[in-house]
């Protein structure tokens, strides 16, 4: 049966583990290994691994540190960042990456989707959508660290990753990265009801609370934090936590009760 997925978000800036707010301003808070290897003793549904610098600067994945990712982690572990080619998408998952994400790739070329799909599985394709809400207070699609407006409304481009045969969508709030206030849940909502894949939210969750908020708003959906995941307390202390196996079971319980 499935279940709501509760899954750190790592960003990974000049090899170091960072955290943004709305996609600026990078703080180092840790070694990005050593973070895997304490959500693995928390026993984390999945981690999600992004890597910030490579699309913006044009450079390759860096295989290299995917693979240290790949060899230390004992959960399910999605990585993106700088990919554009079926190659890259393949050596990626040879090195037992389970999903691959693509951002700004599928967003430039749709068509990547597909292609990388047939190569290693429609299920280990993942897209991420950057999302940000323009003056008038309408949704569009950013890529390049939110640099680049691409003026796509992100419930078609989700609907066009699905048809192309993307396996799921991760939507990310820009407007609220490392606010710590709560998802965007009208836009996880919206992108819920267009799309039958997995669906998973990233920006905004400061507490549990607000992952159950989510849950209880969206039913079965991955909810993705980082800044919940690394920091403690209202310093922001940085301290690698994780909701224990008791305390998830009871959260996802709670939720989905909100549905019935």
């Amino acid at each position: 049966m499935l279940r709501p997925r509760i899954t750190p978000c790592l960003l990974i800036h000049e090899g170091g583990l960072v955290k943004t707010v709305g996609f600026k301003n990078p703080k180092y808070v840790g070694d990005p290994i050593n973070a895997v290897k304490i959500f693995n003793e928390k026993e984390a549904d999945e981690l999600i691994v992004l890597d910030i610098d490579a699309t913006v600067l044009g450079q390759e994945p860096n295989f290299r540190l995917i693979a240290q990712f790949a060899a230390e982690s004992r959960m399910p572990l999605c990585y993106g960042g700088g990919v554009k080619t079926v190659a890259q998408a393949k050596r990626i998952s040879g090195l037992g990456v389970e999903k691959v994400a693509l951002s700004s790739a599928a967003i430039d070329d749709p068509r990547l989707i597909t292609a990388i799909a047939e190569e290693i599985g429609r299920q280990s394709v993942v897209v991420v959508i950057d999302a940000k809400k323009n003056l008038l207070g309408k949704y569009e699609v950013w890529t390049h660290n939110a640099r680049k407006n691409t003026g796509r409304d992100p419930i078609e481009a989700a609907k066009q990753a699905a048809a192309l045969g993307a396996g799921e969508i991760v939507i990310n709030s820009v407007d609220r990265d490392g606010q710590m206030k709560g998802y965007d849940l009208a836009l996880a909502r919206r992108v819920r009801e267009s799309v039958r894949l997995p669906m998973t939210a990233l920006g905004g969750a400061g507490s549990l609370t607000d992952i159950g908020s989510l849950i209880g708003a969206c039913g079965v959906v991955g909810a993705a934090a980082g800044s919940l995941f690394v920091f403690k307390g209202a310093y922001r202390a940085v301290l690698i936590n994780y909701p224990s196996p008791a305390q998830k079971d009871e959260l996802i319980r709670s939720s989905l009760a909100q549905l019935a």
